[in-house]
């Protein structure tokens, strides 16, 4: 049985969305971050004794399957696409190849900046002017990625393969947390038109269900 564990309100909805998308049979395991542990009580969080044993980083989310335990939600869902992803999954080592370096690409050249306008939003700053600099720096800095975005998705439909895989949803998650620059987006019309898409499927509707039913 795949199990997840972690918090609908954590980089875990990768792997939730992943897995609707998939109708694979898992298990979740609430796990909070331990800043949230009051707000969930008797539930794990993530300096519980017991999550330690099994992750000793203490980060969500993490996948235990038929005796491997593995954290980081790219690296996930990689694995998950090898063994129950189907057709979402690569068809052959060049797909593999390209769908690993869209998912590194996410981590390297997108995440921060766009962690950087998350959470200027959730700080409660983006209406500030520190919090305007804050996020048009980060809109400077994810236009070049966004670009190369652009460029693939206006020739191909998709990161990879010219069909929805673990790549698209990887990308779609990372690039969610942007979506708070006004008119960034807008300005890729192929990744807008994309995105949208994505975040329309019945697989993420689902996981958001699922993420708004948890407490802030």
């Amino acid at each position: 049985m795949i199990t997840i564990y972690g918090a609908a309100r954590s980089r875990a909805t990768r792997n939730i969305w992943f897995l609707k998308e998939c109708g694979a049979e898992w298990r979740h395991v609430p796990v909070v971050q331990h800043y949230r542990a009051d707000r969930a009580p008797g539930e794990w969080h993530t300096r519980s004794p017991e999550f330690l044993a099994l992750s000793p980083e203490g980060a969500i989310p993490v996948l235990e399957h038929d005796g491997l335990v593995l954290g980081e939600s790219l690296a996930i869902n990689l694995y998950l696409a090898e063994v129950v992803g189907g057709d979402m999954g690569p068809r052959g080592a060049a797909e593999r190849g390209r769908m690993v370096a869209a998912a590194l690409y996410a981590a390297t050249s997108v995440e921060t900046q766009a962690i950087r306008i998350l959470y200027t939003h959730m700080d409660g700053k983006a209406d500030t002017d520190a919090g305007r600099a804050e996020i048009d720096a980060a809109c400077v800095a994810l236009r070049r990625p966004l670009a190369v975005l652009e460029a693939r998705i206006a020739a191909e439909g998709h990161p990879v393969g010219g069909r929805f895989t673990v790549a698209d949803v990887n990308l779609a998650e990372v690039l969610r947390y942007a979506q708070g620059a006004p008119g960034l987006i807008a300005e890729f019309p192929a990744v807008a038109a994309w995105l949208a898409a994505a975040q329309a499927r019945p697989a993420f509707r689902a996981m958001w269900a699922m993420r708004e039913a948890e407490p802030a």
